[in-house]
């Protein structure tokens, strides 16, 4: 039975032997088969040819085939061997099962033993531990008990899960009769160390209630928190006394007594007690607090009783020497004790935490800034916040009226002031070199501005920070309405101005500009002064808006001033427009009075011409100087005189009339000239050539091409009509018949002839002719600057010739 097995075994190995050629490679590496029987490859051919080489070999066959059955039948005997050993494998496994399970039952045993023996233990430590422990208290051995008491709790805790047993459950409640007894007697030894009425004890504290706190801080927390409001409630009552409402050191003028005396108990009570309260108990700090919680209501208290003699300098007197407290209990305490829950306040809600992040120096420590520009110098490094900030001072936040009501007052006189100051000193002097003065009461006003900020957010971020707004407010208007507007020089008309005459001889130096140097240079102060009132007040905004609360930023809007601002900016420069366009407004009446039809050559450019480069050149390097710093609003001068000056030019180029050929070539003339001074109107005068802005130059080219086309129409024939109009309609994008009549009126033609080159424009305005002209068509489309040039080269080369 077992050969049949074995036999089985040998087949199934044999079926399962298929190795592959990558296992079969890897075996052969590390083992090389000696023999060729052993190789994968065998070839039984190849192997009786090795054995029988030749004919004569087959003598010895029978020894041979012997050799090869003896060689069998050793691999049978060790395959045999083999298989009999597989089989003994699974008896071997069954006696090391049951071994191991023998040996897993002693270990459980030896694991419940050891617990067994455990709990034993610490049942004989409770045991032990529960009678020690009332022997201690009754003999007040709170040194002893508190470290025992620990340890019995800590045992007591691994009988949790046989609190059913009776015994167990009896000397639990034996352990939580000790602890409520320990509770009620330390209270009773602290209130006959500290009784509630009557004065402290002298002396220092004994060891017991040193070891006493040890114990309870292991008990309830309950008693931990009775212990210190006792101690702490006794610690006061001598406060409560002196300084009663009714007493005079309770007023606001000595409120420095308040705080002179929680210095001394403090001092006092690290002397005494220091040692007696445990470190992490911080009970310098719990009394610092429970003072301030007192003082914030006891002061908030008489504050409402005697309102009425609350004054600005009383009540800033009290802030700072308060704020002053706060900083000192900063340097002192950490603040831990401020989110600590487990204390119950006396009299007074949790203290507020600081709602500031300040980054600005405290009036009592560091004089603000008086530069110009104050309140757009780098932030500096914020301080640690002060939790005790606001933890008495927030009891004079409702009486902040006065201080507001201060505020105001004070406001009022400072324009007042500066009204007055600029009235007795006059306009500040010309100043190109530094590119025009600001005003120096505007740098005044807001530093005294971020004097008040800074000082009411240390007060309060909440509802007197709007307040103060208000007040910024106010007075931002009044500064713009009473110290620049007001001053602004006033656009009388002067009596004497320019005559036809005097433009025609164009003596030079015989007229001037409607507003003196001093003026001008005025106006542009107060331009400036309004730019940097307007980039101030967009910076006093940002400020408020970090100061006050969440809640309120939306109430913080100073729109409405730097629209005001803007205002005095755009009134400055509308005055220095219609000074310098007034001051042309001569030349170009000149230029409309004179008899242009009989211009018999074309010469220089025309006096009215010269004039107005004369006011041009008295006026804009003025500006420009004293508008240095604010480069974009000289820019809008610019751009405005631009759109001011030349339609007042085009429309009294129509009044030119009528006009011969000559005429309107000295016309076209004087009109590049104009063109090329306007041009380079920015920087005329200037030792620095800077290029025009884009948009200035695209202003002056349009309007000024605009008139040149003009001109071009006037010069061009009239007949035939048909090309006559297409090149009108061509020339002029905004072409109409309004202005085609006011070309043919310069032009000298009657009205007569007018009608039906009138009634054919309307007829060709809907669709103009875009194919190709007449031969007699003039090309009169917009010049490029090559054309330009040669155009100019021309009129110069007539000129020469005429003269």
């Amino acid at each position: 039975m077992m050969e049949e097995e074995e036999l089985e075994f040998v087949e199934e190995l044999e079926a399962v032997l298929q190795l592959t050629p990558e296992v079969q490679l890897a075996i052969e590496q590390v083992s090389v088969p000696q023999d060729p029987l052993d190789r994968a490859d065998f070839n039984a051919v190849e192997y009786i040819n090795t054995l029988f080489p030749t004919e004569q070999s087959l003598a010895n066959i029978d020894e041979v085939v012997n050799k090869i059955r003896l060689k069998i039948r050793r691999l049978d005997d060790n395959i045999r061997t083999v298989v009999r050993g597989q089989t003994n494998v699974g008896q071997d496994g069954r006696q090391v099962k049951e071994i191991t399970r023998d040996i897993k039952q002693l270990d459980h045993a030896k694991r419940h033993l050891t617990t067994s023996i455990t709990t034993l233990n610490h049942l004989h430590m409770l045991a032990g531990g529960v009678d020690s422990l009332e022997a201690m208290t009754r003999r007040r051995q709170y040194g002893e008990v508190a470290n025992l008491l620990q340890g019995v709790m800590n045992v007591l805790e691994h009988f949790h899960k046989y609190m059913g047993i009776p015994q167990i459950r009896q000397l639990s409640e034996r352990v939580k009769a000790a602890q409520t007894e320990l509770g009620q007697q330390i209270l009773a030894d602290f209130e006959e160390a500290f009784p509630s009425q009557g004065t402290k004890r002298p002396g220092g504290p004994s060891n017991v209630l040193r070891d006493a706190c040890l114990v309870a801080n292991i008990l309830d927390p309950r008693i931990k928190q009775e212990i210190i409001k006792k101690f702490i409630k006794q610690h006061l009552s001598e406060y409560l006394v002196l300084f009663q409402e009714n007493q005079d050191v309770a007023w606001l003028d000595k409120i420095d007594r308040r705080y002179a005396w929680i210095k001394r108990q403090l001092v006092d009570y690290e002397e005494k007690y220091g040692r007696m309260f445990p470190r992490e108990w911080c009970m310098a700090e719990r009394i610092a607090v429970e003072f301030c919680h007192v003082t914030r209501t006891e002061l908030a208290k008489i504050m409402r009783t005697r309102a009425k003699e609350i004054e600005v300098k009383l009540l800033l007197f009290a802030i700072q020497r308060t704020t002053n407290f706060e900083g000192f209990l900063a340097k002192r305490f950490s603040g831990c004790t401020l989110t600590d829950g487990s204390l119950k306040k006396l009299e007074s809600p949790p203290p507020s935490t600081n709602p500031f992040l300040e980054d600005e120096p405290t009036p009592e420590t560091e004089e603000l800034a008086t530069e110009k520009g104050d309140l757009d110098q780098p932030k500096k490094p914020k301080a640690p916040d002060n939790p005790f900030h606001g933890i008495v001072s927030k009891c004079f936040e409702p009486h902040l009226y006065v201080y507001i009501e201060s505020q105001d007052k004070n406001l009022g006189e400072l324009i007042d002031r500066f009204v007055a100051d600029f009235k007795a000193q006059g306009p500040p002097k010309p100043n190109t070199d530094e590119g025009g003065a600001v005003l120096p009461s505007c740098a005044d006003l807001f530093v005294y501005y971020k004097k008040c900020m800074v000082q009411c957010s240390q007060l309060s971020t909440g509802e007197p920070m709007i307040a103060l707004t208000t007040i910024f407010q106010k007075y931002l208007r009044e500064y713009a309405w009473k110290i620049l507007s007001g001053n602004l020089p006033k656009t009388t008309t002067s009596s004497g101005g320019l005559t036809i005459s005097s433009l025609l001889k164009e003596k030079e130096g015989s007229e001037a500009a409607k507003f003196t140097l001093e003026e001008l240079c005025l106006i542009c102060g107060i331009l400036s002064t309004a730019e940097y009132c307007l980039a101030t007040t967009q910076q006093l905004e940002e400020k408020l808006k970090e100061k006050v609360d969440v809640s309120l930023i939306e109430r913080i809007n100073l729109t409405g001033e730097m629209d005001t601002f803007s205002t005095v900016i755009s009134s400055s420069i509308q005055l220095l427009v219609q000074d310098l366009d007034a001051a042309c407004d001569p030349a170009l009446t000149a230029m409309s009075k004179m008899q242009w039809q009989n211009v018999e050559h074309v010469g220089d450019q025309s006096p009215y011409v010269t004039s107005v480069i004369l006011h041009i050149k008295q006026n804009v390097p003025i500006i420009r100087d004293n508008l240095a710093s604010t480069r974009k609003y000289f820019t809008q001068f610019c751009i405005k005189f631009a759109n001011s000056f030349i339609p007042k030019f085009i429309t009294h180029l129509f009044k030119c009339k009528p006009i011969s050929m000559v005429g309107a070539e000295q016309l076209l003339l004087d009109t590049h000239s104009l063109k090329m001074v306007l041009l380079d109107l920015p920087s005329i005068g200037s030792q620095v050539v800077r290029k025009a802005p884009a948009s200035y130059t695209k202003i002056v080219v349009k309007g000024m091409t605009r008139a040149e086309m003009i001109l071009k129409v006037v010069m061009a024939p009239h007949e035939p009509l048909v090309v006559f109009v297409d090149n009108y309609i061509k020339l002029l994008t905004d072409c109409n018949t309004e202005t085609f009549q006011k070309i043919l009126d310069m032009k000298g033609l009657k009205r007569s002839e007018q009608s039906s080159m009138l009634e054919l424009l309307r007829q060709r305005l809907p669709a103009p002719p875009s194919g190709a002209e007449s031969s007699g068509s003039l090309s009169l489309t917009a010049p490029t600057p090559e054309q330009e040039s040669s155009r100019i080269r021309k009129l110069e080369k007539l000129i020469k010739k005429r003269l």
